[in-house]
């Protein structure tokens, strides 16, 4: 039920507690009640319930937040602490909070309809063959920490490790093992960084991803990102340039279009994080003319039932087509997680009319990812 409005529905959330309709019509008290649930669990962990705004602090502009870290505390996403007035990530610099596996390619990507690695797109320049690339590896680093605090996050379970002293020291890797792992097995065609959010943990990042581009030689190693596109243009500059280089694909993960309902569902400022989103799609969707033949960018929604409906799909596809018609639009069905778990999954009807919305305003690539995971809900 929502306890502005009082209206009763099933795609309601008891954790958000308040309706799609009063986060957009009455935005600021929706959020006071909206935002109870972030900072309860923030709390709980021991991070910080909003990005700090310490006035003597230190400044990060990794990412939107732009958080100015009190004194022996850390930033919003946990990462990045000041140590007597010095900026460094919690673990030091060259060591990554994550952990790193290989997943038999063709994967189950976000990008799968458009990757080299499922489809032989960009064959032979990108991809090892023309039909796909069985046999063969993507080095899989899932970071720990996030700059968003998402009520229905697939991978919770990555906060705990950033706020446990004892798991972080596990999951703490070198990155010149992962340098190394990459460039010494010829089975791995592709590295991709995920989380959590790769965002603050960019620094070695794009490092290991430099060293791995400059010497790969001959051999197919594509840098591919996934991520919520709320990094600093200059660093998704970087990211893309990599990326457009070997052959590899940024997805962003665009969580909704109304300020309002970004913030209800993530935690921070809606309306910054959308105009960053804006500016980095821009950014990568130019960039991605350089190269026709595999798209640089795509972007995801994650259909969250009652929340991110056709009307926030409609808004973000008008604005993929006044930017390029043809970046590929992948739409994900919901799976109950985390926070969030009294919503059921994505109903078959909002998949398909955010489908068709999506291809009526004129996106010419639109997918249906996790498409299993559709019923008859609501």
């Amino acid at each position: 039920m929502c306890r502005l409005c009082n209206r009763s529905s099933i795609t309601i959330s008891s954790s958000i507690n308040v309706c799609v309709n009063c986060l957009r019509e009455k935005p600021v008290e929706a959020l006071n009640i909206a935002m109870e649930i972030h900072r309860r669990y923030r709390a709980f962990l021991g991070l910080p319930i909003e990005p700090p705004r310490d006035v003597n602090g230190v400044k990060c502009r990794i990412c939107v937040n732009e958080c100015s870290i009190p004194k022996d505390s850390v930033g919003y996403c946990g990462v990045w602490r000041n140590s007597n007035g010095v900026l460094t990530p919690v673990e030091g610099y060259g060591k990554s909070i994550a952990y790193a596996y290989l997943d038999p390619l063709p994967t189950n990507c976000v990008a799968t309809p458009v990757c080299p690695a499922a489809t032989g797109v960009g064959y032979p320049k990108y991809a090892i063959s023309s039909y796909g690339e069985y046999g063969y590896y993507n080095l899989a680093v899932f970071f720990a920490g996030c700059n968003l605090d998402c009520v229905f996050c697939q991978n919770w379970d990555h906060k705990d490790i950033i706020t446990s002293w004892d798991l972080r020291k596990r999951y703490t890797i070198d990155r010149e093992y992962l340098i190394e792992k990459a460039l010494k097995n010829d089975r791995i065609t592709c590295i991709c960084f995920f989380g959590g959010d790769p965002g603050p943990h960019i620094i070695d990042a794009l490092y290991i991803s430099r060293k791995i581009v400059e010497n790969k030689g001959s051999s197919i190693k594509r840098i591919c990102w996934e991520t919520n596109g709320l990094v600093n243009t200059e660093i998704m500059r970087e990211m893309a340039r990599l990326s457009l280089e070997s052959g590899g694909i940024v997805k962003i993960d665009w969580k909704a279009w109304t300020s309002s309902i970004y913030q209800a569902l993530t935690g921070i400022d809606g309306y910054r994080a959308v105009e960053r989103i804006k500016k980095n799609v821009e950014l990568v969707a130019k960039l991605g003319k350089l190269r026709e033949e595999v798209p640089l960018l795509v972007i995801s929604i994650l259909l969250v039932p009652g929340y991110v409906d056709t009307l926030e799909v409609l808004n973000i596809a008008k604005y993929i087509v006044s930017i390029d018609s043809r970046i590929p639009l992948i739409l994900l069905a919901f799976h109950p997680d985390h926070l969030l778990r009294d919503l059921s999954p994505t109903s078959k009807r909002h998949a398909y009319e955010a489908y068709k919305i999506a291809k009526e305003v004129g996106v010419e690539r639109v997918y249906i990812g996790n498409e299993w995971l559709l019923g008859n809900y609501y």
